[in-house]
């Protein structure tokens, strides 16, 4: 052997003293030091386990494609494994993490939520854990398993949450569902680290909680409706019945019970009724019984159930109210569902200020930071014209502004006039025809146009009122640009607020106080307080202001909500888009 590859004595002997020192060193350490090591190991590494097994691309697609209710939720487990470098994520060291059995928990009650936990007990999870526990011994089994188990919960997850959150019905795919508020873009993948405390959020994904107080208000009701649908749901009363206060009938008994409770404790015996019961020919009219007297309590009740649908609280029973009083306690349960899902629609959060139109109550809301400021009454379209239902923003305020006279109207209701004689009726009408738009717009002679044979194609004018009082916007308009050329506007007919059903518009939204809703909306715009307002609207020159900010507009259509004092409203499915959701819904 050559020398000079042979180890020195020396060097030799330095070797040995290390190896003997490391030895001692190891021999020595400490339990704490130990427990330092293990920590310091790899996640999921231990001396008992092993690693902790991971996935892959393939894996994740094939497993998610091969179960029909995963598969359209593919998109989000590629997401979710593909951001962790495709660790498992409802494992930490072998161990199945608490938030597993926290997400079938969840599962076993998706009825409270309105949705059917069926649909998603997609794998059988009581036996995948058995499996588990039966592989402890056997590391390439229980990695396999552990792959199949984290996968399957992930799926789980996404088929859930993507209903909970997102709603089981997309709006947007359903032409006879008119919803096109701007869309809900809750990210599930998100949402999933949230759970599995891999990220904070300011939404209660951890405790799946729902994203509005609404729906949570919304999810109560259902379920004491449910319980009084358990108890055999409400009476009936008798069709004709009719009840003014102070009446005696044997209906008050039914309508005691149905607004009152079945247990709700009748008048006194001894109180005497206002209206004696019939008896027989030559007999002394006998008092009618304490129970059958239409009380003030009683009296009370029925207008805050009147209040509550809608409709004039006068205490009458009679007509809209015993209809209402007889819709079946199943039909309610079914409305307060779909309306649960439509906030499953709506975006995960609102901005601070925004003005919401809720189209079935007929009624504007004005927020500011989150609360509503004020509301008022509104018109709306009528059946055959119904408001759309979607979400703008709101950029001018238009003053003394004209009405541009839609061809509709012009085709259908004002031809026959115009043929006879153009000039007269637009002289009655406060009407003009222009070329052009704005400022630049100039003047037509009405009598130069072939009324008889126009036609929208050929139709290139602008026929509008001007401003004044005739006009059919009132004195203010409220401008979001959209495809659908809706907005909100004053009106000349205000003697129409005072019904309790206002669906009388071609499809915009009239507004009961246009004066102080100009106002708010301009308070922070120099030089545009109420007298200047006032006195621009009393020029009759059309005024266009631009809002400081551009403020978001809802329209919507909620049929059922609870208040803040915890009381359910009902309205009127004015255009039938509950009967659409339904259809959806339920099938």
């Amino acid at each position: 052997m050559n020398e000079s590859l042979r180890p020195s004595f020396f060097t030799t002997f330095c070797c040995w003293l290390l190896g003997l020192l490391l030895c001692t060193s190891v021999v020595s350490c400490s339990q704490d030091q130990k427990a330092q090591l293990k920590d310091a190991l790899p996640a999921g590494l231990t001396k008992a386990g092993g690693a902790q097994p991971t996935l892959d691309s393939m894996y994740v697609e094939k497993y998610m494609v091969a179960e029909p209710k995963f598969k359209d939720q593919l998109e989000w487990a590629k997401k979710f494994y593909r951001e962790r470098n495709y660790r498992l994520g409802w494992f930490r060291n072998h161990e199945v993490v608490p938030q597993a059995q926290t997400l079938l928990g969840v599962i076993n009650k998706a009825a409270d939520e309105g949705l059917d936990p069926k649909e998603y007990k997609t794998k059988d999870f009581e036996k995948l854990f058995k499996d588990l526990e039966a592989a402890q011994g056997d590391s390439a089994r229980r990695n396999a398993l552990e792959k199949e188990i984290d996968v399957a919960l992930s799926g789980t997850y996404f088929n859930y949450a993507s209903d909970f959150y997102r709603g089981t019905v997309d709006p947007r795919a359903v032409k006879t569902i008119d919803w096109n508020v701007k869309r809900n873009k809750v990210k599930l993948h998100r949402a999933l680290q949230t759970i599995l405390k891999e990220r904070e959020s300011t939404y209660g994904y951890y405790d799946f909680e729902p994203l509005h107080p609404e729906y949570d208000r919304l999810k109560k009701a259902l379920a004491d409706y449910r319980t009084i649908q358990r108890n055999g749901g409400w009476p009936a009363l008798p069709a004709g019945t009719r009840l003014v206060p102070g009446a005696t009938s044997p209906a008050v008994a039914a309508l005691r019970a149905r607004l009152l409770g079945k247990d709700a404790a009748t008048p006194a015996a001894t109180e005497t009724p206002a209206v004696a019961v019939s008896n027989k020919p030559g007999q002394p009219a006998a008092p009618a019984p304490a129970a059958q007297k239409y009380d003030t309590e009683l009296v009370a009740a029925v207008k805050e159930f009147q209040a509550l649908n809608g409709l004039k609280a006068d205490g009458i029973v009679a007509g809209e109210t015993l209809r209402l009083l007889n819709v079946p306690v199943n039909q309610r349960i079914d409305q307060i569902t779909l309306n649960m899902e439509r906030w499953r629609w709506i975006p995960k959060k609102f901005e601070p200020d925004y003005l919401l139109v809720n189209i079935p109550e007929y009624t504007l809301h004005v927020v500011e930071d989150g609360k509503e400021q004020f509301t008022m009454p509104v018109i709306v379209g009528k059946t055959l014209n119904a408001t759309p239902v979607f979400s703008d923003k709101m950029e001018f305020v238009v003053l003394a502004p004209y009405w541009n006279v839609p061809f509709s109207i012009i085709d259908k209701e004002l031809r026959p006039k115009l043929v006879a004689n153009a000039q007269a009726t637009l002289d009655r009408l406060d009407m003009e025809v222009v070329k052009g738009w704005g400022a630049k717009a100039t003047p037509i002679d009405p009598n130069s146009i072939d009324w008889a044979n126009v036609s929208q194609k050929t139709w290139k004018y602008t026929l509008r009122r001007r401003p004044g009082p005739k006009n059919d916007l009132g004195d203010v308009k409220f401008i979001f640009p959209n495809s659908n050329d809706i907005y909100l506007h004053d009106t000349p007919h205000d003697e129409l607020f005072s019904q309790t059903k206002r669906g009388f518009s071609h499809g915009c939204v009239r507004v009961a106080e246009p004066i102080r809703l100009a106002e708010y909306l301009l308070r922070d715009k120099p030089g545009w307080d109420r007298t200047a307002i006032v006195d621009t609207i009393a020029g009759r020159r059309e005024k266009y202001v631009t809002l400081p900010e551009k403020l978001p507009v809802y329209l919507v259509y909620f049929t059922t909500w609870v208040d803040e004092a915890g009381k359910v409203h009902f309205r009127d499915d004015i255009y039938g888009h509950d009967k659409a959701l339904a259809k959806e819904y339920f099938n």
